[in-house]
């Protein structure tokens, strides 16, 4: 598996490294801010801010975006490929596998996590991708703001868009990618390494 600081040179010149957020509230301040405004109270609700907020994922749980699992649906599959990603040692388990996918299949990645502590703005999934040790592509797609989840809400789905895997003699072979879920202030909720073979079709 290829070190993650092997593909810092995607984030050469990237704006948003030196953006700077504004300090975050509180949920409570949230909760308080011009209780009067009716815009402001739609856009709070918007977020989901409520009392009925879930408990931490276990006692003394620090992580303000749970990765709970990330789902690869691929066309040509009637099961979807899952990562486990509930433990420690499962996430570490990921670098090791190499899952495989036919060449041109259509293929997408679903991702369940669960957001406690505080609201978390504009959470992103960053992911780098490399084949015999070249970089060869980036994909940088925007999942949202997000308050804690709620009784109601319990977790958090996105789908990323849809992509092709590549064809050809050329194109076959394997691929390695490191992901990251990174928010507005730039703190990494999460990094994964992990695999994919690109077979004939």
């Amino acid at each position: 598996m290829q070190e993650e600081t092997e593909f810092e040179q995607f984030e050469e010149n990237d704006p948003r490294i030196n953006y700077k957020v504004r300090a975050k509230k509180t949920l409570e301040e949230y909760k308080q801010l011009d209780a009067e405004d009716e815009s402001l109270a739609k856009w709070k609700e918007s977020l989901g801010l409520s009392s009925d907020v879930l408990p931490l994922e276990f006692p003394g749980d620090t992580r303000k975006v749970v990765i709970k699992a990330i789902q690869l649906l691929v066309d040509t599959d009637a099961e979807p490929i899952t990562f486990d990603l509930s433990t420690e040692e499962s996430i570490k388990e990921l670098a090791s596998k190499r899952y495989k996918i036919r060449e041109k299949s259509v293929y997408k990645l679903k991702i369940t996590f669960k957001v406690q502590h505080e609201i978390i703005t504009g959470l992103r999934y960053v992911q780098y991708i490399k084949k015999a040790g070249i970089a060869v592509d980036k994909i940088d797609d925007h999942l949202g703001s997000y308050a804690p989840n709620t009784a109601k809400k319990p977790v958090y789905e996105v789908e990323l868009p849809e992509s092709e895997a590549p064809s050809g003699f050329l194109a076959r072979g394997n691929y390695n990618a490191v992901s990251k879920f990174i928010d507005d202030d730039q703190a990494n909720h999460l990094t994964l390494n992990w695999s994919v073979e690109i077979v004939k079709k």
